[in-house]
């Protein structure tokens, strides 16, 4: 076989092509790959029935001939050049090189590699859902049991490389990652020492999560070193790629030693829908195979991928198309040697058959094939398989890209609408490593010997929540016994030791303590440690131990009781505005009763009286004084319930000024200091410092550092400072001895303390759940009084002044009774002018009318003086003296009759109205 027709029929030849011949009776396919892997064997035999069965249907090829010449690489990455339908990436990526120069298409159902891109390989076609589906499926499965870091142990090769790369990208988008990565030699070159070696470090590692990606040789040699090790018991969780159940599949039933080996392990497996063609295709395996091997997915695939190859084919012929090759220009000039690469020829239609290919829309054994846009097959889906006794494959549950882990096939789904919402990720219990259903914890602390350095931060004030001892490194305080009693929850032992911070001249700055952590230098960082938004950007924090937040605390005086003392529940302008809104509700009453009511008449005098009398006489209720009209009762029901808010408020202020010891100070809280310009104290090495100046706006320059509660005393009392900032357990303990300073106001932050470690730490998450077992059970609070219980100055000094009713607690009744008088008022003259109207033209019939403005202003003041009664039966007078004739203008009875009748309703009407208002 000279080197042209070995290096040409790596994707397809036509034999007869070389004779010049357009439409050949043979078409020649070329397949590469090592036929001692268990893929490789079952690949042999599917494409060989693939083959036969296009053979056998003259319609499929419209009477021509399939051949398919295989080529064994015998695991060889440089005799793999001297073929296609590569096997391993390593193969892919050299064959794709050469299949892009000459423009003949590569298919390939095994060599899964992520990294062969269609843009840098255009004329490579993978037939099987490429690899980063798969690392997609295991990174959601590491999320599913919320696991938080994974080993993976792999081959260092192309495909290897490349997979653990794509699942520790996969990983990282769901905030997991790969602690380790353990590279092994390829897999014909690994040792059973390679393997132990790698083990051996894996298990004194903190994660027990272990993916294992690469060939069955190689993995079935991991799993057999790890059971000998210990490393198959209880806590261990494996992952194995597709390899473990093609072994499986292909291999069953397994020897005891292999059984026993894998037990318990995860694999994932290619999903193939169930259809009539599949189950014939598998009643026929054994017939095919002659009993030496089982049927696994890539077996269907390559069936598959041999019958895409002939429907191409076909259609390309169909097309009119021929099957001839040019020279290659850029290998004229390599014609001499031993290669001999001038001979290699480009295929003149290698574009549309390319085409062709991936316009493939056909059901074959392993479901319907169809590519996307990126050249990936539609809806990929993987089978997860959990490995049981005697190495029984159990499956748990399905992943496709569709809807994520489920337990109902796939192809169910698609006629749903995709949701991947964790509450509809679903799989079947799962037996682990060591027999236990139980879900393992993923991790452990690394069997190294090394403890874990937790800092500690070394204070030189409020000594209560951590100290040193002096000549030691021993620690105690309150949040040390939290951390301690915390400690002794956990269902596993932690082996660590605590690291003083700090130089011991000023306390430590807690945000460097934090960085210590990312930095490596500290494990864990345990103290008064506040959660903060820019710490928790960087470590991980655990449930809160203890509420903080920072508040204000200012030198106060006590004030003693006065002869006023009747006078402060109220600020000034509250006292001014209710007097007000008495007269004004009084003169509003007065408007609405004059004309009717007889208790609201009378000489100038008395009426003054009497708005005086009626509107502070509401103040107890006490008023003697009727309201007769509509509008006048619903002004004085809103004022009342405007009086009972305002007395009852007063008297519950008045009660707690006379009984509550008062305390005085310019500032009221943290809104005090930010419009002055006086100091504010803070404590060394506090976040208030950074809150005060980036949150608050208040300048550096108007800080004071204070490094004790001593300082902090001294400084309020020289005025040195106006108030100190600091969090609240701080001013806590600092007012239990200093009873002549108070807090004002209340906490403008909410936070509090919690135990620090590194991102996406394990740890965290079972320290907060003891921290939240102590505070259930009561030990936090013991412990919390061990070590902060207040002295008895603590609550005198706490007491917050009763601060004065302001006007705008009131401002909302004050608008509507405001606007209820208002209203009131617009309604009285409204309608006073429409009877003014009336009134005044039926004077102007009766005597000759006034043009005088003046004269028309005093009618009207008359007219609203006058009572309703009286004005009621002077117009009842005026009718009876009227002639008889006054109601006939015209002759005719039917005018006249109607100019009477309105005569009498306009009556009717005015006498209506000063009804409604009676």
């Amino acid at each position: 076989m000279n080197l042209w027709w070995l290096v040409s029929i790596f994707s397809f030849c036509i034999g007869t092509a070389i004779q010049g011949a357009l439409k050949p009776e043979v078409l020649n396919v070329g397949a590469i790959f090592s036929f001692g892997t268990v893929n490789g064997q079952v690949s042999r035999i599917a494409m060989k029935a693939a083959q036969d069965d296009i053979n056998s249907d003259p319609r499929v090829l419209g009477g021509r001939k399939l051949s398919i010449t295989m080529h064994d690489a015998k695991f060889n990455g440089f005799l793999s050049i001297m073929g296609v339908g590569p096997q391993s990436a390593v193969m892919a990526h050299v064959l794709s090189h050469l299949a892009n120069e000459l423009q003949v298409p590569l298919l390939s159902f095994t060599a899964l590699d992520p990294t062969l891109s269609p843009l840098q390989y255009p004329f490579f076609v993978q037939t099987a859902p490429n690899d980063l589906y798969l690392m997609s499926a295991i990174a959601e499965m590491v999320s599913y049991f919320g696991w938080g870091e994974v080993i993976a142990i792999f081959n260092d090769d192309d495909q290897g490389r490349n997979g653990v790369t794509a699942l520790g990208d996969k990983l990282a988008e769901i905030r997991c990652k790969i602690s380790y990565k353990s590279a092994l030699p390829p897999d014909q070159s690994v040792t059973e020492t390679d393997v132990r070696n790698e083990l051996v470090k894996v298990r004194m590692m903190e994660a027990r999560v272990i993916v294992v990606h690469g060939y069955s040789r190689t993995g079935l040699m991991v799993f057999d070193v790890a059971q000998r090790l210990g490393m198959m018991d209880s806590g261990y969780v494996w992952i194995a790629t597709t390899w473990l159940s093609t072994f499986i599949d292909s291999k069953s039933p397994l020897s005891l030693k292999t059984a026993k080996s894998i037990l318990g392990a995860l694999t994932l497996r290619q999903h193939t829908p169930d259809s009539k063609r599949r189950r014939d295709f598998v009643s026929r395996w054994n017939t095919l195979s002659n009993g030496s091997i089982g049927l696994n997915p890539y077996g269907l695939y390559a069936y598959d991928t041999v019958w895409m190859i002939a429907r191409a084919l076909k259609l390309f012929l169909d097309q009119g198309n021929t099957i001839s090759f040019s020279n290659d220009t850029k290998l004229n000039g390599l014609g001499g040697g031993t290669l001999n690469l001038g001979a290699l020829s480009i295929f003149d239609g290698g574009k549309k058959f390319l085409a062709n290919i991936l316009q493939t829309n056909m059901t074959g054994l392993s479901g319907p094939i169809h590519f996307n846009q990126d050249r990936s097959l539609l809806h990929p889906s993987y089978d997860i398989i959990n490995v049981i006794e005697h190495g029984y494959p159990h499956q748990i549950g399905y992943w496709s890209n569709y809807s994520g882990l489920s337990v109902v096939p796939p192809e169910k789904l698609y006629r749903k609408p995709a949701n991947r919402s964790s509450s509809n990720q679903h799989l079947y219990s799962v037996v682990w490593p060591g027999g236990v259903t139980s879900k393992p914890r993923g991790w452990v602390f690394p069997n190294n010997g090394r403890q874990l350095r937790i800092g500690v931060p070394n204070r030189v004030s409020y000594r209560d929540f951590v100290f040193k001892v002096n000549g030691t490194d021993i620690v105690h305080g309150y949040c040390i016994d939290v951390f301690l009693a915390a400690v002794r929850l956990l269902p596993y032992a932690v082996p660590y030791k605590f690291i003083p911070y700090g130089d011991g001249h000023k306390n430590p700055t807690y945000s460097e303590l934090i960085n210590q952590i990312t930095t490596g230098v500290f494990d864990a960082a345990v103290g008064d440690i506040a959660i903060v938004t820019n710490r928790t950007k960087a470590v991980d924090f655990t449930q809160p131990y203890i509420e903080s937040g920072l508040v204000v605390v200012a030198p106060v005086r006590k004030l003693n009781s006065s002869a006023w003392a009747f006078l402060r529940p109220f600020t000034p302008l509250m006292w001014a505005v209710t007097g007000v809104f008495f007269l004004v509700v009084g003169t509003v009453v007065w408007i609405l009763e004059h004309r009717l009511n007889d208790e609201f008449r009378g000489p100038p005098r008395k009426q003054i009286v009497t708005v005086l009398w009626f509107s502070f006489s509401t103040m107890f209720f006490a008023h003697r004084e009727n309201t007769v009209s509509t509008l006048g009762r619903v002004v004085l029901i809103i004022w009342l319930f405007v009086v009972l808010i305002i007395t009852s408020s007063y008297t519950a202020s008045l009660t707690s000024i006379l009984t509550v010891q008062q305390l005085s100070s310019p500032i009221k809280g943290i809104d005090t200091l930010m419009t002055s310009n006086d100091r504010v104290g803070y404590q060394v090495g506090s976040f208030a410092e950074n809150y005060l100046i980036e949150e608050l706006s208040i300048p550096k320059s108007r800080l004071v550092a204070l490094g004790s509660p001593e300082e902090y005393a001294i400084a309020l009392e020289n005025r040195t400072v106006a108030a100190v900032v600091d969090e609240r357990p701080y001013i806590d303990l600092f007012l239990s001895d200093h009873c002549q300073f108070s807090v004002r106001g209340q906490e403008f932050t909410k936070s509090g303390w919690g135990f620090a470690f590194p991102r996406d730490s394990p740890l965290a998450i079972d320290m907060s759940t003891a921290i939240l077992t102590l505070s259930e059970n009561g030990e936090l609070q013991r412990i919390h009084d061990k070590w902060l219980r207040k002295k008895a100055c603590s609550s005198e000094s706490s007491q917050s002044d009763s601060e004065q009713l302001q006007i705008q607690s009131f401002r909302g009744l004050f608008l509507i009774c405001g606007i209820a008088c208002f209203l009131a008022l617009l309604a009285y003259f409204c309608l006073m002018l429409r009877q003014f109207k009336k009134y005044s033209a039926e004077e102007s019939a009766s005597s000759v009318p006034s043009s005088s403005r003046s004269a028309r202003l005093q009618t009207f003041l008359s007219f609203a003086d006058e009572k309703v009664d009286r004005t009621k039966s002077k117009l009842k007078r005026k009718r009876e003296d009227m002639p008889s004739n006054v109601y006939m203008i015209e002759a005719e009875p039917k005018n006249g009759s109607a100019r009477i009748n309105r005569d009498i309703s306009q009556e009717r009407e005015q006498y209506n109205n000063e009804t409604w208002l009676h």
